[in-house]
């Protein structure tokens, strides 16, 4: 029930020449619940209907008397130069319940996104490199922004553009060649790889040609050399086995796992229609194209020695895009170090007379740091993701043979506390911030916290399952109103909690809308923190069967909405703990 909607329609008949769009915008909610749940500030009213605000308010509020609207509200009251709105809350949690349970896992679900297909690239991690802590921020990000599209009626075209192509694997190829041991290496791939490339990095340092011959590596990459070719493609194999590993985990799955390496054939169609129109233009050997006038630097599309950048690769990758999907946003989930890089690139498709440019987003996102500094690969300074995962799942398994050691699938129910901790940690505050990594926060099992809400979930099915199933619903999904007293819920426990569980569907657009997954993650806590204090406000078990009727009914609305919640966010939940 839109009431702001319901509230501007009626006003708009009793004068029809106000714009319902502008009623609607002037509706505010009171700051106080006992000045109302809606009001209408009517000095806003009195250029327009040339009257007192106070004598606008008391007209209105008489001509909405016998009114339909006046049946969703208990009061409508003048109060000098307003009029407020008092909600009708028997009915109106007869409402909101039967929506929710109507609607199920559809709940706060929309259509708004049907027929319009959206591309979401996200994780995009380095083959040969360690999936750290550092991506995981990115990666669920994504997938949040990925699943709300998908609820929302979007067609989701979920992408890993894997970092496969280089220089920097020029490097890797060299100091394997150097120093590397196929026995050794097979044995932990990622690793044996990481601590090459660290070695290569550190004896550049002492000797920096051999960054000449990383070059060259490279350059035989692009040449198509077989012996090149071989060794590049063996790690990314190893690499995609243990990233397929971790997005397991962390139960996230991908449409498309086109690495940069994918493009390579489409890169020089990309060169051409720059040189074409005119953009591309050489500068000390390099081909770049001038932004400066756009207060931009300028982008190299290829270096000096005739080899690509991942600028030609991501222009590549997006005309292919767009010619594949037709996609009617193109969303790129990347840390804000790369703003500049994400500024050229669509300015670039803006120039090459690519309308659609205006389609594609960057949604910028905080880095995670280390409490002694930033995450390093070339200087081994990195905490592995499954590291993180797997120490999370442990801590909540020590906490289960604490709280409760006769619990069932101890290790199943770990592992979904423990990732599901590590997951809302990197959506539980405004996606911006940076965030300093600190295991105690990160394994933290109270306060606002993905454990938090799991425990919530577990405390009202327990109640659920010891009053079993109840007949409260007709065939045709109707409540039978004869055995519900809705107003066992008027108090203000139960209000709150109704109010939020109304706001859901508002909450998830309002996520879509501006790339925010912390909305819903800020909205489940809140969820959480309402639902325990109506839990302790309220007994179920025990009361006349009318107000338990209403009471479970509330508590089955307000899971199915965790339900909801949390797959959005990745989060599994689990009926014990």
């Amino acid at each position: 029930m839109n009431y702001k909607t319901e509230i501007a329609e009626v006003i708009c008949k009793i004068d029809d020449s106000l714009d319902i769009n502008f009623i609607e915008g002037i509706i505010e909610i009171p700051p106080n619940s006992e000045m109302g749940d809606y009001a209408i500030p009517c000095f806003k009213l009195a250029k327009h209907m040339k009257k007192p605000p106070v004598v606008i308010a008391k007209e209105i509020k008489q001509s909405l008397e016998g009114k339909e609207v006046a049946d969703l509200f208990s009061q409508i009251k003048s109060q000098g130069p307003y009029l407020n709105f008092f909600k009708n809350y028997e009915k109106n949690s007869k409402i909101v319940i039967s929506d929710i349970l109507k609607n199920g896992d559809k709940y706060g679900a929309d259509k708004i996104g049907e027929g319009k297909t959206v591309c979401v690239e996200f994780s995009s991690v380095n083959i040969a490199k360690p999936f750290h802590v550092g991506h995981v921020k990115g990666t669920v990000i994504g997938n949040v922004l990925a699943n709300i599209h998908e609820f929302l009626g979007y067609k989701v075209e979920r992408i890993n553009h894997i970092g496969d192509y280089g220089t920097q694997y020029g490097n890797q190829l060299c100091a394997y060649k150097k120093w590397g041991d196929k026995g050794i290496v097979e044995k932990n791939p990622i690793r044996e790889l990481v601590k090459l490339y660290v070695k290569f990095h550190n004896e550049a340092e002492k000797e920096p040609s051999l960054f000449d011959e990383g070059r060259a590596w490279f350059k035989k990459i692009e040449e198509g050399n077989e012996e090149a070719l071989q060794l590049w493609n063996w790690t990314k194999d190893v690499s995609m086995v243990e990233f397929k590993r971790i997005y397991d985990m962390l139960a996230i799955e991908y449409d498309s796992y086109a690495g940069e390496s994918f493009y390579t054939d489409k890169m020089p169609a990309i060169i051409d229609k720059l040189e074409n129109e005119g953009l591309l233009v050489e500068s000390q050997g390099a081909k770049v194209v001038h932004l400066e006038e756009y207060d931009l630097t300028s982008a190299i599309i290829k270096k000096s020695d005739g080899t690509t950048i991942y600028m030609t690769r991501d222009l590549a990758a997006a005309k292919y895009r767009k010619d594949t999907y037709d996609f009617y946003k193109s969303i790129y989930i990347v840390a804000y170090q790369q703003d500049l890089h994400f500024k050229q690139l669509f300015k670039i498709l803006e120039l090459m007379g690519y309308e659609w440019s205006k389609d594609c987003i960057h949604v910028d996102h905080g880095m995670i740091n280390l409490e002694d500094g930033t995450l390093s690969t070339r200087k081994g300074c990195s905490v592995w993701l499954d590291d993180v995962l797997n120490k999370s799942v442990d801590k909540a398994l020590e906490i289960i043979e604490e709280k409760n050691p006769k619990l069932n699938n101890k290790e199943e129910a770990a592992k979904k506390i423990g990732v599901g901790a590590v997951v809302f940690e990197q959506i539980a505050n405004k996606i911006i911030k940076d965030h300093t990594f600190k295991w105690e926060e990160a394994l933290s099992f109270t306060g606002e916290t993905a454990p938090y809400i799991q425990y919530a979930y577990v405390r009202g099915n327990k109640v659920l399952k010891k009053i079993g199933e109840l007949e409260l619903l007709t065939t045709e999904g109707e409540l039978i109103d004869s055995k519900i007293d809705y107003s066992a819920l008027s108090d203000n426990e139960s209000k709150k909690l109704l109010v939020i569980l109304e706001g859901f569907e508002q909450v998830v657009k309002d996520s879509c809308k501006d790339n925010e997954p912390s909305y819903l993650a800020r909205y489940t806590v809140k969820l959480a923190q309402a639902f325990n204090k109506f839990y302790n406000a309220n007994r179920v078990l025990n009361e006349e069967e009318t107000i338990k009727n209403a009471r479970v009914l509330l508590i089955k609305a307000t899971l199915q909405v965790i339900i909801n919640a949390c797959s959005l966010m990745g989060i599994e939940l689990l009926e014990e703990m």
